[in-house]
């Protein structure tokens, strides 16, 4: 019998490492690969590896809690996993008119702890325009797709170095930090503040840049630049801004629907390798679609971790739910591990301030936008502090003004 396990990763790992922890009551001579096929996504910047295993234990005791019945059968595990500035630019440096180059180094033998009996990797570029490649026979190339394999009876810890060196002019766009706020406002809405340091992590650009050149060749110039970003944001999404340290930025085109809303966004110049621009995004939300009541009692937050920016990397993500004033016990679910920690900030009309749950993690992917919860307490009575606090202070300065006016002040022999 054969069961399928899915695993995902979204960090340069040992995948062999999640396959050790799957089976830590066997010995390595119990286990062996019957079968591994891997495929090397190398069409954007972000490096995609799907592996699949056929996994098999000759040993007597079984190889888990969860594969009780594993100890003569085989099962195949299904794993995904990114790799984030994984490509080299080489040259390092090109011209406005020149495409950009970059090597892709891995071994073309799976790297495993494990005896593997068969196995075969492809790697997949974005254009059939490489440079040059690694030959570990077999080796076959067909189109935009190289074909190592297949390999027999390879020993555990197997190595053969392998280098691609392709053309790949995909926008390697990269957030350097992005702060995102998340403001719950028990009135009715979730304000949402993005601010964004976004660099181009390409080829550096060399030489003088040439708009007229870069408008009448699109096709040849700056191919490898990128002058449009697409934000994917919720449904009912409203009063968006887009701007930076100057002021509003216009060339932006906002697309409502009813599963999603897509942002795209023009910075005020093109990006080439090199260059950086830095920017907010901002928009409300109903607050009916995210915030929910559980069944103690609770408050939750049911909000997306990551990026909307589509196909980028951030390297320093830091989330701040802000919550009402008067919440006590907070609480996050995150379904990774993240750096969590409370802070208050004050606003307005606040008294005791409101408390702040920050979400801190590094190298985030698309893959990581997804599900996590903020659970608090929360006393309806404290939403009547700031319209109690607004209706005495005008109560004051109209017995003020009261006082003013009977106040005799003139001077009477």
């Amino acid at each position: 019998m054969e069961t399928p396990i899915r695993l995902r990763a979204a960090a340069p790992i040992s995948i062999f490492a999640a396959l050790l922890l799957i089976l830590p009551s066997c010995s390595a001579q119990d286990i062996q690969v019957v079968n591994a096929e891997r495929r090397i996504d190398l069409t954007s910047h972000i490096v995609k590896v799907f592996l699949t295993l056929k996994v098999e234990n000759a040993g007597a005791s079984p190889a888990s809690e969860i594969l009780a019945c594993f100890s003569t059968n085989t099962v195949t595990l299904e794993v995904l996993y990114m790799l984030t500035h994984s490509l080299e630019p080489f040259p390092v440096e090109i011209s406005q008119s020149e495409p950009q180059l970059v090597y892709y180094r891995d071994s073309a033998l799976i790297l495993s702890p494990y005896h593997i009996k068969q196995q075969i990797t492809f790697v997949k570029t974005p254009t059939t325009k490489v440079e040059s490649f690694t030959v570990v026979d077999p080796t076959h190339r067909a189109g935009t797709e190289l074909k190592y394999g297949p390999y027999n009876d390879r020993p555990p810890y197997s190595y053969s170095p392998m280098i691609v060196h392709f053309e790949n002019n995909s926008p390697f766009a990269v957030v350097e930090e992005l702060v995102r706020e998340v403001e719950i406002s028990h009135w009715g809405s979730l304000q949402i503040t993005e601010q964004y340091k976004l660099a181009h992590a390409g080829a550096r650009h060399k030489g003088v840049f040439s708009r007229v050149e870069y408008q009448s060749r699109p096709s040849y110039s700056g191919v490898s630049s990128f002058r449009h970003l697409l934000a994917r944001l919720p449904p009912r999404v409203h009063s968006v801004y887009y701007r930076d340290e100057i002021g509003n930025i216009s060339s932006s085109r906002l697309r409502l629907g009813t599963l999603k809303s897509e942002l795209e966004i023009e910075p005020r110049y093109p990006l080439f390798g090199g260059w950086k621009a830095t920017f907010v995004i901002g928009y409300g939300l109903p607050l009916e679609d995210f915030l929910f009541e559980s069944p103690d009692g609770r408050r939750y937050l049911n909000f997306s971790y990551g990026c909307p920016l589509v196909e980028t990397v951030v390297d320093k993500l830091t989330i701040k739910v802000v919550l009402p004033e008067g919440s006590k016990g907070p609480s996050a679910v995150v379904p990774f591990p993240v750096n969590q920690y409370l802070e208050k900030k004050y606003s307005y009309l606040d008294v005791v301030g409101r408390t702040v749950v920050v979400l801190e993690k590094k190298n985030v992917v698309p893959e990581h936008n997804i599900p996590f919860q903020v659970y608090y307490h929360f006393n309806p009575i404290f939403m009547l502090a700031e319209p109690l606090m607004l209706t005495s202070v005008f109560f004051l300065l109209f017995v003020t003004w009261v006082a003013y006016l009977h106040m005799d002040l003139s001077l009477r022999k």
